[in-house]
């Protein structure tokens, strides 16, 4: 679980901004929090981030993938590190951007955190946060590294070191390297972490292909039951030679695909999915179709570029929701956009699926941004679950969350209190500039007639 992130010089986030969600004292939506007896600690499983366009929300989400980005895939030798400062003033981009992550791995919160420029790592750490102290495992600055007294004997972990580049975070180079003690916090960014952008499409596309899978009727189910008209989805066999691609890319494809190996690849355009995997030696490609009801109750298939953005965004979160209520998973969902071309009923419905099977012992997340304003209701999210974004006049982005304001009751409507202005994060819209402008606009366009 994500306990707390912190950025800072990072694109509209020029100053430290914190999102945590450690449970505050609130009593409300009690009975579903994540409790963690070791330490002891209540988590959020969820949090919904708010906030006029332009406010930073999506910045926040980049910051994420940034910084998964560096830690998975890292960076080659002569390249810079791809950091996006805050441009709005000149000392920003002599200053590191930095990145402070808590997590929770098997009821253990480790603290990892980086700065980078854009050509160097300046500072990388990894604490073991304990009930009583913290515990630096290993800390990175001065071109140095500085290990805990057991780890300081290893000369193999020195070695490694030396090895990473000024570019490079010690702990990716360890993983390269083979060292598995550090493994599972890397583990933890490569497979617990998943960040879903609004234009991210057919990431769970496997699932849905393969019929064999125990989830694929349990998502058709899914699906009819949200009004897409859609009966079910399936797949059907197309082959490679009438796949829209390159001879080049089709003989690659042959080539290097082994025996029980898959691949995805989409076709420019319309950006339609096709697996292709190799089987028996022969190389199988499938893509995803969806079947309708033709008035004489007859499957009519069609091709999933056809079906509405909405219907497409329904495919992507399923899965999604399926993994959330799974009980023996333990990933973090941090979603761009949940709303994106949902109706708000079809929204909250899957938050409240969510939300109706978290208990103590749950160990996923799911943390979203939104438009939605009518998913900023107490009867669905406790207030510390709740944040907002905020652009200032010059630029900086603020985070700030719901519980931090104390006049908010339980029984209040805190959409009213927000589309007044009493909360920050709603757009400042000028509409004697808007309509001045329009004015000169169709007066020019009279004149020149």
């Amino acid at each position: 679980m994500l306990i707390n992130f912190t950025l800072s010089n990072w694109m509209s986030f020029r100053d430290t901004a914190t999102l945590t969600t450690i449970a505050s004292k609130e009593r409300q939506h009690g009975e579903r929090l994540p409790r963690i007896k070791k330490y002891p600690l209540r988590l959020l499983p969820i949090t919904a981030i708010y906030g006029g366009n332009a406010s930073g929300k999506t910045n926040l989400f980049q910051a994420l993938k940034f910084a998964k980005y560096l830690i998975v895939e890292g960076t080659h030798p002569d390249n810079l590190i791809p950091r996006q400062w805050f441009r709005l003033d000149n000392a920003s981009l002599n200053h590191p951007s930095e990145f402070v992550f808590d997590i929770l791995i098997e009821d253990t919160i480790y603290q990892y955190s980086f700065s980078v420029t854009s050509k160097v790592v300046i500072e990388e750490k990894l604490v073991e946060i304990l009930s009583t102290r913290d515990k630096i495992i290993y800390h990175r600055y001065d071109s140095q590294p500085h290990f805990n007294s057991t780890l300081a004997k290893d000369d193999f972990l020195k070695f490694a070191f030396k090895g990473t580049r000024d570019n490079q975070l010690f702990l990716t180079n360890t993983v390269n390297q083979q060292i598995e003690l550090f493994k599972p916090i890397y583990d933890w960014f490569k497979y617990s972490l998943e960040l879903i952008a609004p234009d991210d499409r057919f990431q769970p596309f496997l699932q849905f292909i393969d019929e064999n899978n125990p989830l694929f009727n349990t998502m058709n189910k899914i699906l009819m039951g949200l009004d897409t008209g859609i009966v079910r989805l399936g797949n059907e066999e197309i082959k490679i030679e009438n796949i829209d691609i390159s001879e080049f890319l089709k003989s690659k494809l042959k080539t290097e695909i082994k025996e029980g190996e898959t691949v995805k690849i989409h076709k420019f355009g319309n950006l339609e999915p096709i697996i292709i995997s190799r089987k028996k030696g022969e190389l199988i490609a499938k893509k995803l179709i969806s079947y309708h009801h033709h008035s004489q109750e007859e499957e009519i298939p069609f091709e999933i570029y056809q079906e509405s953005d909405g219907t497409k965004r329904i495919i992507d979160l399923i899965p999604v929701l399926l993994d959330l209520i799974n009980p023996h998973s333990n990933k973090v969902f941090i979603i761009d956009e949940i709303d994106r071309s949902l109706h708000t009923l079809l929204t909250r419905k899957i938050l409240e699926t969510y939300l109706n099977n978290c208990h103590p012992e749950t160990r996923n997340q799911l943390i979203f941004t939104t438009h939605d304003l009518l998913l900023m209701d107490q009867k669905l999210l406790r207030r510390d679950e709740m944040w907002i974004t905020e652009r200032q006049f010059d630029g900086n982005t603020t985070l700030i969350g719901l519980s931090e304001y104390d006049d908010i009751r339980y029984d209040k409507d805190i959409r009213k209190s927000y589309l007044q202005g009493r909360m920050g994060g709603i757009p400042r819209i000028n509409p004697a500039l808007i309509l001045s402008n329009n004015n000169q606009n169709i007066d020019k366009i009279k004149e020149d007639n």
